[in-house]
């Protein structure tokens, strides 16, 4: 009995169910039967790029350092910690998801392609920099390259508040020297290396001085992020001559030229003698007046 029961109630909820359904077919569409994953983050279709949580604060630099890394560019590496997810796109940026079904899960930038780390002649990491705000300050991340036989994303830790430390393992960077800086450079900024060294070595400049003209070298190479400020300088008033270019030379020349010419003219005309005799070496005429009474009307002439 107690088995014919069960079956019985049974019967009545499921033909409840159904008859549910036909009375209201439109409920039918609204019934969930699976569960959605979460799909928040860069892969979430329903999740524009234009999100302000996903809103990058400036653009990566152009892809630089060893030629046999450039082969990263373009591609993503990904890895779930805890709750989050992190996605490495080398030369590009790092952005961090949360795998929760809040309505408010997190999803930003902790860091946009910047410059690379540079020490002892060797590329120590790559910096992500200009994430998402972060207190007072924005969000960056430092990336350490190291010796693997396949790439991928393994370690992601915050060592200081808003500072990330991201480990990138791949086996492009197994040979002893595929993180040399010097032979990424062009010769023309290797010859200025050179020369750099060879100045520390005879002393003419100090090891701060050195490694001032090394950045200035990475930066030429576009390895870091140039500091230098364009000073644009006034125009000068238009009755000071400009001498910093041999345009500007010329013209002034010529200039002093008419001016002479016209004063011996002026003394010719009031009967002024005069002795005029030519400079070889500046290529101008010196004059030397004899009489500065000038016969005539003295009140037409503006003698200086």
């Amino acid at each position: 009995m107690l088995h014919l029961y069960d079956g019985i109630i049974r019967l009545i909820t499921v033909s409840a169910a159904f008859m549910s359904l036909y009375v209201n077919p439109g409920f039918a569409g609204k019934m969930k039967i699976v569960e959605e994953p979460n799909t928040f983050g860069l892969n979430n279709p329903f999740l524009g790029q234009g999100s302000p949580r996903l809103q990058p604060k400036a653009t990566p630099s152009p892809v630089s350092g060893p030629v046999h890394l450039h082969r990263l560019a373009g591609k993503c590496f990904s890895l779930t910690e805890s709750t989050y997810k992190y996605d490495f796109c080398p030369f590009h940026n790092i952005t961090q998801h949360e795998q929760s079904f809040r309505w408010n899960a997190y999803s930003g930038i902790l860091g946009i392609w910047q410059e690379w780390e540079i020490s002892n002649n060797t590329f120590t990491g790559m910096w992500m920099r200009d994430g998402d705000a972060c207190g007072t300050r924005n969000r960056e991340t430092k990336v350490i390259l190291v010796c693997s036989p396949s790439s991928k994303l393994v370690q992601v830790s915050e060592p200081s508040t808003c500072v990330y430390s991201l480990t990138f393992e791949t086996p492009l960077v197994c040979h002893p020297h595929s993180l040399l800086v010097y032979p990424t450079l062009k010769e023309k900024l290797q010859k200025k290396w050179d020369e750099a060294a060879q100045a520390l070595y005879e002393g003419l400049v100090t090891e701060q001085g050195y490694n001032n003209l090394l950045r200035d070298i990475f930066q030429d190479a576009g390895l870091l992020k140039s500091h230098k400020v364009k000073v644009v300088l006034p125009e000068t008033e238009a009755d000071s001559e400009n001498y910093s270019s041999l345009q500007k030379c010329k013209e002034g020349y010529q200039k002093q030229r008419k001016e002479i010419e016209r004063l011996q003219a002026l003394l010719a005309q009031h009967n002024s003698p005069f002795d005029s005799q030519p400079d070889d070496k500046k290529g101008t005429v010196s004059v030397t007046v004899k009489d500065h009474r000038l016969r005539g009307d003295n009140g037409i002439v503006d003698v200086q």
